[in-house]
């Protein structure tokens, strides 16, 4: 016998064909059998109605609402301070699990706040209307002071750029990093859940090297093989001056060597062709100069890893050469989100 798809009814309709199963069998004392016959339903149904009925009722004959079942939802102002707390907070300082603002610690904070308990699919649908989307999140050096990074954003180097101008100098940023044979950079495709192997030399071996870039598209760069000390940065502070007219307005970190006496002494000496200024302390995401470093770990090994220091070196100055003469190239480090302030003097 063909037994009615009752989903297909409507609501009232379904309802009413379990009220009618059931009495029979209730109240009547029909068998299931003959009740699934005469109203042209399965005896499963007819079986799962009845006992549905004894344990709860007539309200287990109702038909169930479909669809996402309606919570509360939070009004304009409630999502206004979620929001403003999602972009200036992180969880842990509101003594909520975790570092990171997922949905999860979301949900956690409405229901900390407002005692309202949401799903994490209707948190996202929140975050989504919000203009809010999932981010790598950028690092920042616990010791970094907010305060200083906003002086000199809005008042020191403002006021180095005046000068610069003033006595027609240039500014540059300068910047130290190291690098080894076996740095790994780039991906490669391989099958799923089997890690590829990139066959390397297993010598290591590396070089230093000190660069200063303008927004102009100026590059200068010195390779060297031993520490960092005060006498490399002197040779290469000499060379910046050298055949250059426009006075040096140099901008670096507060590395150590950048701030020693011998180097205060020198620039003393050469205060008519170069002066140093220093970014906040643990700023390093305000250093365009840090951009064409990434560039350079990330593209000069990357086609073949060199088996020597000699190799390794040369590498290195083919790739710094390379973008002297791309002045175009060295003016994209100045587009970077969190150095656009230096784009122009």
């Amino acid at each position: 016998m063909k037994h009615t798809d009752t989903r297909k009814l409507p609501r009232s309709a379904q309802e009413a064909i379990r009220e009618k199963v059931v009495r029979a069998v209730v109240v009547h004392g029909s068998k299931q059998r003959e009740a699934a016959r005469l109203y042209g339903v399965s005896e499963n149904s007819v079986s799962s109605w009845v006992r549905a009925y004894k344990a709860k009722g007539p309200r287990a004959l109702k038909t169930k609402r479909i669809g996402r079942p309606k919570g509360k939802a939070l009004n304009a102002e409630q999502s206004r301070s979620i929001k403003k707390t999602v972009i200036g907070k992180c969880p842990d300082q509101l003594r909520l699990p975790g570092l990171l603002w997922t949905r999860e610690a979301v949900s956690a904070l409405v229901e900390k706040r407002f005692g309202v308990k949401l799903s994490r699919w209707t948190i996202g649908r929140y975050l989504r209307s919000w203009g809010m989307t999932p981010q790598k999140p950028a690092h920042r050096a616990l010791e970094q002071n907010p305060l200083e990074v906003r002086e000199w954003l809005e008042k020191e180097y403002p006021s180095i750029a005046k000068q610069a101008k003033k006595e027609k100098g240039l500014i540059w940023w300068g910047d130290e990093t190291g690098l080894r044979s076996d740095h790994q950079s780039g991906t490669t495709w391989g099958e799923k859940g089997q890690t590829p192997i990139v066959r390397a030399s297993g010598k290591r071996v590396s070089c230093n090297m000190i660069s200063a870039i303008t927004n102009q598209g100026g590059l200068a760069f010195m390779v060297f093989e031993k520490s960092f000390k005060t006498g490399v940065f002197v040779t290469f502070l000499s060379r910046l001056i050298r055949h250059r007219k426009p006075k040096v307005f140099l901008i670096l970190d507060r590395h150590p060597v950048h701030i020693s006496k011998r180097v205060r002494d020198w620039v003393s000496e050469h205060q008519d062709r170069i002066c140093l200024y220093f970014l906040p302390s643990y700023s390093p995401e305000l250093n365009p100069d840090e951009l064409l470093n990434q560039d350079l770990k990330l593209n000069a090994l990357r086609e073949r890893r060199p088996t020597t220091k000699a190799e390794l070196v040369k590498k290195t100055r083919g790739f710094m050469r390379s973008k002297q003469k791309q002045p175009a190239k060295v003016k994209q480090y100045f587009e970077g989100k969190y150095v656009r302030y230096a784009k122009a003097v």
